[in-house]
């Protein structure tokens, strides 16, 4: 038995006659409860037709009413048994990520492509059509947090109006497209031992050409594994 059988209501028999012939139906019947529709002026095979209306009308209703019941149950299952838990090691790694990621958010500061604009006196239309542009041709990176774009405020220089540094880009392309913008800001925030210790994003304005060659020691690194 499936469920929609056991959950689907017991056919329910349609009795067609004369009020006698009826009644004499009805006395065999000892559950339940009786509908009776009389039909005054109806001939017998109007009765009969209006029967098998009827009949068919109770088997389509019995099928919905068995459908939805099943799809309700097997929600109230699902509801109840509880999902299968993330291995171990993906929940360490999770965890990880979101402490490197709150380092990162709280170790610099991050600006929206609107924020940009505002900063640079762009266009109120469409603040993030330059900054999008920026990052498109690699001049600078941003990091996406919630399906919004943040860009690091070390890379904006302020004696340009805020544009992008033009160091920026040399670094970046440095890397060829092998970090993602959230790997370029662990990077740049991260010590680094060709810079004696020092933050790449700290020597940005100082001493961009030692940051570009920290860069491109680190590919060569991955090179030459």
């Amino acid at each position: 038995m499936t469920t929609a059988e056991f959950l689907a209501p017991h056919n329910i028999p349609t009795l067609t006659g004369t009020p006698d012939e009826v009644g004499r139906q009805l006395k065999v019947l000892h559950n339940g409860q009786v509908i009776a529709l009389v039909l005054e002026h109806s001939s017998k095979f109007e009765a009969l037709a209006l029967e098998r209306a009827l009949g068919q009308l109770v088997q389509l209703l019995d099928k919905s009413i068995a459908d939805q019941n099943e799809k309700t149950l097997n929600s109230l299952v699902e509801t109840l048994v509880p999902r299968i838990p993330p291995p171990p090691a993906l929940v360490k790694e999770a965890a990880m990520i979101a402490k490197a990621q709150k380092a990162v958010l709280e170790g610099a500061d991050w600006v929206t492509a609107k924020q940009v604009a505002e900063m640079a006196g762009m266009s109120d239309r469409n603040p993030s059509a330059q900054p999008n542009k920026w990052k498109r041709d690699g001049a600078i990176f941003a990091i996406t947090l919630n399906g919004n774009d943040y860009y690091p405020g070390y890379g904006l220089d302020r004696d340009r109006g805020f544009k992008p540094l033009e160091s920026l880009k040399k670094i970046i392309s440095e890397f060829g497209g092998t970090k993602s913008g959230w790997g370029l800001a662990y990077w740049f925030q991260s010590v680094n031992s060709f810079l004696g210790g020092k933050r790449p994003m700290d020597l940005l304005v100082s001493a961009p050409e030692k940051v570009i060659a920290a860069a491109a020691d680190e590919m060569e690194g991955v090179v030459h594994g």
